[in-house]
């Protein structure tokens, strides 16, 4: 079979925009579903305490509220930034620049592009 004939199993770079538009656009769904996840959680842990005199911090107990709300504050971050990623990997699609190593301007090999589907550098300067 030739390499043409299935994107997603070429070594040498490049996934077709409709493919990688997509796979893009599906990976960001999964994101903001994950943020409204978690902005939920903090606003629960914030309103389970709310207008109690709550003093966690001495709870011998195990984890405590407030590093649980950090916990899940940090995830609904990372996950913003994961986003972040996704919308300006959409925006190289449009510009034609997405799959291009921003280093070297080589073609990011497509299994990299599944894998990662924000990546800006192909695996040699990922390093």
């Amino acid at each position: 079979m030739a390499a043409d004939s299935d994107p997603v199993s070429d070594t040498d770079g490049g996934m077709p925009d409709d493919v990688a538009t997509a796979r893009l656009r599906s990976r960001l769904a999964e994101v903001e579903a994950r943020i409204t996840a978690q902005r939920r959680l903090v606003d629960g842990i914030v309103a389970s305490v709310r207008g109690e005199n709550v003093d966690d911090e001495h709870d011998p107990e195990g984890a405590t509220l407030a590093w649980e709300r950090q916990q899940a504050a940090a995830l609904a971050a990372e996950a913003a930034a994961e986003r972040d990623e996704l919308l300006a990997a959409l925006d190289r699609v449009a510009a034609g620049t997405y799959g291009v190593c921003e280093v070297c301007g080589r073609p990011i090999p497509a299994g990299r592009l599944e894998a990662r589907p924000a990546a800006t550098r192909c695996v040699e300067h990922a390093r």
